[in-house]
């Protein structure tokens, strides 16, 4: 098959033929027909996750099941499916009880083996992770789910809980913050969006945030707090610094709950976070790591019903070729929306 493959940490990603991935008694082998490219898979790429080397990436993906291990019962081949980038071994107690995204046992496609910027792709444990594709959603749109819409549709619902009327601040306009603007204001909640590139800010108007603010190192909780007479109820940091986490902590009110999407790996030491303000302010500091399969039926029916329209999230398609040649700008791209890969363009 074709993929996508980088040697070394930092190294020049190339197409590449590869072996077909071999399908496991309890997994699948799936025909990849769209996933997308995140910073997540930049993370890896920079050095930032341990992966082994040479390594496929990618994680969000949607596609048609060509094998069936032994030991599943739930599929069949010609399936259409998707699956969570946190995928749950299926037997632990977190699994059994519906929490497979913070699974010990953990997979994930182009972290702990090879991912979906390929024409195949193999996934275990396959009746607990996979997800079946309803009629009505197209591939293009199921892959942009499983990572960043999934992790913004529970980050609001299940972890924030966010209630109408609420205001939530978004902070990063790229894949995942889009994605929980549309979220949010789905839910009634008032949406002040936060990023450096006004094409960002104009798509998240579009969406529906209330207020945009442009982050060129202006004091953004200051004009949160004045926007929202004292701060927001929820933040959102959907990028991942320690300028971003800090801005996001900071421009809420008393009470509030922050959720951190944005990845934070230790480059040069942890990162800082106003601790000071989390104490007197009791506010409640969430973490949010994707989405279990269990939960995918209440956003599929939001989806199909036209409540959720993450398609509408997607900016470019692009192949393989284009994709090994983004993969290591993407910290500095400028894309407002998605950017999906088509492995067979």
């Amino acid at each position: 098959m074709r993929a996508v493959v980088f040697d070394q940490v930092q190294g020049r990603p190339d197409v590449r033929e590869v072996p077909a991935p071999a399908v496991t008694p309890g997994g699948v082998v799936v025909k990849v027909m769209a996933t997308g490219l995140c910073r997540s898979d930049w993370h890896a790429w920079a050095g930032h996750e341990d992966i082994a080397f040479p390594h496929v990436p990618g994680h969000e993906l949607a596609g048609i099941v060509t094998e069936v291990g032994a030991d599943v019962v739930r599929w069949k081949a010609g399936d259409r499916v998707t699956v969570p980038f946190v995928c749950g071994c299926g037997r632990c107690e977190w699994c059994l009880t519906g929490n497979a995204q913070v699974c010990p046992n953990q997979q994930q496609p182009g972290f702990t083996h090879w991912g979906s910027f390929a024409e195949y792709v193999g996934l275990y444990a396959a009746d607990t992770n996979l997800v079946a594709i309803p009629e009505g959603i197209d591939f293009t749109t199921a892959a942009s789910l499983g990572c960043r819409f999934a992790t913004a549709y529970r980050a609001l619902v299940s972890r924030a809980q966010v209630r109408p009327g609420e205001w939530v601040t978004v902070v990063g306009a790229g894949g995942v913050g889009l994605s929980a603007v549309m979220i949010a204001r789905a839910v009634g909640a008032r949406v002040i969006a936060v990023d450096r590139h006004a094409e960002a800010l104009a798509v998240a108007s579009a969406l529906g945030a209330e207020h945009v603010l442009t982050a060129d190192g202006g004091d953004i909780p200051s004009a949160v707090a004045e926007l929202t007479d004292g701060g927001s109820h929820v933040a959102i940091d959907a990028v991942g610094s320690e300028q971003t986490c800090a801005d996001a902590i900071l421009s809420l009110r008393r009470r509030g709950r922050h959720v951190q999407i944005g990845l934070l790996p230790p480059v040069g030491g942890n990162p800082r976070v106003p601790m000071a303000r989390v104490i007197a302010w009791e506010l409640d500091l969430l973490g949010s790591h994707g989405m279990a399969a269990a939960d995918y039926p209440g956003m599929m029916a939001l989806i199909e019903e036209g409540s959720l329209r993450p398609d509408l999230l997607i900016e470019r398609t692009v192949g393989l070729a284009e994709a090994a040649f983004l993969l290591p700008g993407f910290d500095r791209a400028k894309p407002a929306g998605m950017t999906i890969i088509d492995p067979w363009r």
